[in-house]
């Protein structure tokens, strides 16, 4: 028996290859729409039909779904979620490395073709260590030094 879930109720899903924590929003028959709040597995780059081929007509590239894009996800793909929900930008940074990760000892076609795009997908992400980090560190160091020295 399917569990059935409620608007409002926290779940993952898995939509085209990518697996996400999101928000039940609605409920049609056979699916459910989820608005996205963390990314758990980025999608699988390259062509669905010809898996793990790197010479394919189209190389398909898979963006992870948006923070609060809603998508509908077939019921059987959804299931109940319990835990903290980490921020978006990290879970996404994380499920991105992650399957850069599995690619970094391959020197396979597929893996080298799947490598560059993850590269280009994180540039677009814009997932670069922020520049003024280091200035926020020394604004809050700055702060504490006044209030508490």
């Amino acid at each position: 028996m399917r569990e059935t879930f409620e608007i409002g109720e926290i779940v993952t899903g898995i939509y085209k290859t990518g697996k996400y924590i999101g928000e039940v929003t609605n409920s049609r028959p056979g699916s459910y729409v989820v608005k996205v709040l963390a990314v758990l597995k980025h999608p699988v780059q390259g062509d669905l039909h010809n898996v793990k081929q790197a010479d394919v007509p189209f190389f398909h590239e898979r963006r992870a779904l948006a923070f609060r894009e809603q998508t509908n996800i077939p019921e059987q793909m959804v299931k109940k979620y319990e835990g903290e929900i980490p921020e978006y930008t990290e879970s996404l940074k994380l499920a991105l490395e992650t399957q850069m990760n599995s690619f970094s000892e391959d020197d396979s076609p597929f893996a080298v073709r799947s490598l560059e795009t993850l590269e280009q997908l994180k540039k677009d992400y814009k997932l670069k260590k922020k520049q003024n980090d280091q200035i926020t560190y020394c604004a809050i160091w700055s702060l504490l030094c006044t209030h508490f020295l």
